[in-house]
């Protein structure tokens, strides 16, 4: 399969949804438990910078990443907290790749000078494209929350883009 990412569209929300969604019911990804509507995700599209990995020759949709301000205050301005999530069908062949490649340039681009994320400690698969991306594992963060009612622990992952520290 050729595969591509571009910038995201309005238009992409419901397949990112459906993809968010069997993140959520997979729970290897996510603390979040409800599934999304398209207008939550619509609302991505006005702070986030979001990017889609499409099947050439399709236009389908089968994976994306999107990196959120990290927080409110302007010290951090330069920081991006991000997740990226592959279709069920898709998964293991590439996409995850080229999404992350597609937002870490994207963040270079824009001046970011970090993205980090959390990673659940069993989600190997997430862990192996972290560092095949350049991330560096930083830490645990130990019982961050609950998911079904247990206590997980989270990865810390980041990469600082040192171009921009500037």
């Amino acid at each position: 399969m050729s595969l591509s990412a571009r910038p995201a569209r309005r238009a992409d929300a419901a397949a990112i949804t459906a993809i968010y969604n069997q993140g959520i019911e997979d729970r290897v990804g996510t603390f979040e438990t409800e599934p999304r509507e398209v207008a939550q995700i619509e609302a991505w599209f006005e702070h986030a910078k979001v990017f889609v990995c499409v099947e050439n020759g399709v236009g389908e949709v089968v994976g994306y990443a999107v990196a959120h301000p990290y927080a409110d205050r302007r010290c951090y301005a330069g920081i991006a907290e991000f997740s990226v999530y592959v279709r069920r069908d898709q998964r293991g062949g590439g996409v995850g790749r080229q999404a992350m490649s597609a937002l870490v340039e994207a963040a270079r681009a824009a001046g970011l000078w970090k993205l980090l994320s959390r990673v659940f400690p069993e989600n190997h698969a997430s862990l192996g494209l972290m560092a095949w991306s350049g991330f560096k594992e930083i830490g645990v963060h130990e019982k961050h929350g609950k998911l079904d009612g247990v206590w997980r622990d989270c990865v810390i992952v980041e990469r600082v883009i040192p171009e921009n520290l500037g």
